[in-house]
C-alpha cells in the first residue's frame, strides 16, 4: 500500500504542471503516454505473435499521427479526417501481403490497426479537450479518481457480491455502486465549482459516465486475462502500467464526447 501511495503522489506531482500549462507540453506528454501505451500492447504475446521491426514502426508513425495529426483543431466534431484513418490501413494492411504469415499475418495486422485506432483517437481527444477547457478535463479525470477511489474502498472494506469472478475477482457490486454514488457525487461538485451550474443533463450524463468508466476498467482486465498477465506493465510500481491507469479514463473520455454530440 505504501508503495501505492507513494507511486500516485509522484505520478500526480508530474502530471500537475503539464496539465496546467496545456499546449505543446501537454500534448508531447500525452503523446508520451501514448506511445508507451503502445509498448504494452505489443507485449501482449498472446494476442499476437512477435511484430517485425519495420511494421513496429510503421504503427508507431501511424499512432502518432492520430495522436497530433489535428492537433491545431480544439473543437470536437461528426467531421471524418480521411487522411487519419486511411494513413493507418495503407501502412499496417498492405505489408501482411509481403510476409510470411508466420511472421506477421492478416489477423496480426487487424489487431495492432484496433489497437492504434483506439489509442490513437482517445489521445488525441485528451489533447483536443484541454485544448478546449482545462476545467472540463479536470471534470472528467475526477470521474476516474473519485469512481475508482469509492469502488476501490468499499468494495474492499464490505465487497461480497462479486460482479465477474472470472475477469476481475476483487471487483464487487458493492464497490461498483460504491463508484457510482460517491464518485458522481464529488465529480458533480467539481462541475458546479470549476465549469457550470449544474442540471438533470449534467447530473445524467456524470452517472452514466461513472458506470461506463467502471465497465471500461473490466475491458481492460479482460484483456490481461486473456494475455495471463496481472499488469501490463510496471512503469508504475504498485500500480502497473500505463493501461493499468488509464483504463476507466479512455472509456470515459469516449463516451463523454459520444454522448454530448447528441445533447
Amino acid at each position: 500500500m505504501k508503495v501505492r501511495v507513494i507511486s500516485a503522489i509522484v505520478a500526480i506531482l508530474i502530471a500537475i504542471p503539464f496539465i496546467y500549462i496545456g499546449d505543446i507540453p501537454f500534448a508531447l506528454a500525452v503523446s508520451f503516454l501514448g506511445i508507451y501505451s503502445y509498448k504494452e500492447m505489443l507485449d501482449l504475446k498472446k494476442s499476437h505473435k512477435e511484430i517485425p521491426i519495420l511494421i513496429k514502426v510503421l504503427g508507431l508513425v501511424s499512432l502518432c499521427f492520430l495522436m497530433v495529426g489535428n492537433y491545431s483543431d480544439d473543437v470536437i466534431n461528426f467531421d471524418i479526417d480521411y487522411k487519419m484513418i486511411i494513413l493507418p490501413m495503407i501502412l499496417l494492411l498492405i505489408p501482411s501481403v509481403f510476409y510470411n504469415e508466420k511472421k506477421y499475418s492478416m489477423k496480426d495486422a487487424l489487431y495492432l490497426l484496433g489497437f492504434i485506432y483506439l489509442l490513437g483517437i482517445v489521445f488525441n481527444l485528451i489533447i483536443t479537450i484541454r485544448n478546449m477547457n482545462l476545467y472540463l478535463l479536470l471534470y472528467l479525470i475526477s470521474i476516474t479518481v473519485f469512481t475508482d477511489t469509492f469502488a476501490y474502498l468499499i468494495g474492499s472494506l464490505i465487497g461480497k457480491h462479486k460482479m465477474s469472478p472470472k475477469i476481475s475477482p476483487k471487483k464487487s457490486w458493492e464497490g461498483f455502486a460504491a463508484g457510482i454514488i460517491g464518485g458522481a457525487s464529488v465529480s458533480l461538485i467539481v462541475y458546479h465549482n470549476l465549469i457550470n451550474q449544474l442540471d438533470i443533463k449534467i447530473v445524467v450524463l456524470t452517472i452514466l459516465l461513472t458506470i461506463i468508466g467502471q465497465m471500461g476498467d473490466l475491458v481492460f482486465s479482460k484483456i490481461k486475462r486473456e494475455n495471463g498477465i496481472k499488469d501490463f506493465s510496471n512503469i508504475m510500481p504498485g500500480h502497473g502500467g500505463i493501461l493499468d491507469r488509464l483504463d476507466s479514463f479512455i472509456f470515459v473520455v469516449l463516451s463523454f464526447v459520444l454522448i454530448t454530440l447528441f445533447i
